[in-house]
């Protein structure tokens, strides 16, 4: 096992730290603190504790059993970890406004009577609740309905005339996996070729599981039609599932993968389309690692050039080498309201199109999701984005 072994322990210790905190909260906030009447209170912490031994029984199992199994146990896990996220949040924001509520009443020279405290905490509550359970149905219903084609305009200083009009579909953060399978591929593969785009490009985080496990799903991709071919660049979600294995499959299916390299659209009077391996892979080995400069040298430098890069940070070295546009994914845009403010912690930018002194960055907010099927104020995307020349 050796460091592997030592990091899965620490990740399980972790899950069940953060996790079992995020229970008892729930349970002191819902159940203790509302003072459920005896058989309400008895059954609703037995469903809680079995909840939470399902959640993190469904992270092993999703390791060391078979997709098939998996899956099933893997979308209550998931969509109970959605609403998990969704009840804490709201009984945070509860609990503020309780606290200031009680101050108020004090400060206006209420008495403080425990029966009226008591209703005020079952009221915010059961408000929270109602709130935490309204987000994740919303969030079930934006995750599950069909993807939504977005389009994107982007001016290019040096693109020439004759490529002006180019359209490059986007797809990135597809996360086929548990609860991603072939029929949502299918219905992906199907809006993309009716788009009868010039370029696809895939900017990572493609799959969450094995080659052997996925291959399956992952066959529609095979049929992705595009004048000017298919390319891919590896996020870091490829690289906990097998990056090297994934990369001749993806191959296999027709992708170019672009590992720090580059290739000519267009012909003379097109663009340069360049590709790295994504930020966080430098430490896999076998060759993996981000390099721009790479990717870059020698190119002429009177050429338009989109760079595919799976996350937004490093914008600036493309801005500082030349790049005109970069197409990054990898924040989801942020999934669910409020997570897209911790994003921003780690990343420039969150979503959309942003410029810089000379490059121009679009984030996608993901075709697929992540863990909870639940999107909440990041509705997912195929992002049609049409090259322009700027005018002279």
């Amino acid at each position: 096992m050796g460091s592997h072994g030592r990091a899965l322990r620490l990740g399980v210790l972790d899950r069940l730290a953060r996790h079992g905190s995020a229970h008892r909260y729930v349970w002191a906030r819902l159940i203790r603190d509302a003072a459920l009447p005896a058989p309400w209170a008895r059954l609703a912490t037995i469903v809680l504790v079995v909840l939470f031994v399902l959640l993190m029984a469904g992270f092993v199992a999703f390791r060391f059993v078979p997709r098939s199994v998996a899956s099933p146990v893997m979308w209550v896990v998931y969509s109970w970890l959605g609403v998990l996220f969704f009840l804490v949040m709201a009984l945070g924001v509860s609990d503020l406004a309780r606290v200031v509520t009680l101050r108020v009443q004090a400060h206006g020279g209420v008495v403080d009577d425990p029966e009226r405290r008591q209703a005020i905490s079952r009221l915010f509550a059961g408000g929270a609740a109602l709130l935490g359970l309204g987000a994740s149905g919303a969030g079930v219903v934006s995750a599950l309905s069909p993807v939504a084609v977005k389009r994107v305009r982007v001016a290019i200083d040096r693109l020439t005339r004759s490529a002006s009009g180019t359209r490059i579909v986007q797809l990135t953060d597809v996360h086929i996996g548990p609860t991603i399978g072939k029929g949502f591929i299918e219905d992906v593969v199907a809006r993309v070729n009716a788009l009868e785009p010039d370029v696809i490009a895939i900017t990572g985080d493609l799959v969450d599981g094995s080659v052997e496990e996925l291959a399956e799903h992952a066959a529609p991709l095979a049929k992705l039609r595009a004048k000017h071919g298919v390319y891919f660049v590896t996020g870091n979600h490829e690289y906990y599932s097998g990056a090297d294995e994934w990369i001749a499959h993806l191959r296999k299916l027709g992708m170019t993968v672009l590992r720090n390299e580059r290739v000519r659209i267009g012909g003379e009077e097109g663009f340069d389309l360049a590709g790295i391996d994504d930020h966080s892979s430098g430490g896999f080995g076998n060759g993996h690692g981000s390099d721009l400069r790479k990717a870059l040298e020698g190119r002429d430098a009177a050429r338009a050039c989109v760079l595919l890069a799976h996350q937004p940070r490093g914008i600036e070295l493309a801005d500082e080498l030349g790049v005109d546009l970069q197409l990054s994914g990898h924040t989801h845009g942020g999934q669910m309201f409020p997570w897209n403010l911790a994003v921003r912690l780690q990343q420039p930018f969150v979503a959309g199109l942003h410029k810089l002194a000379r490059a121009q960055i679009y984030v996608s907010k993901g075709t697929g999701y992540w863990g909870p099927p639940m999107r909440v104020g990041a509705p997912a995307e195929i992002t049609e984005i049409e090259l322009v020349a700027s005018p002279s």
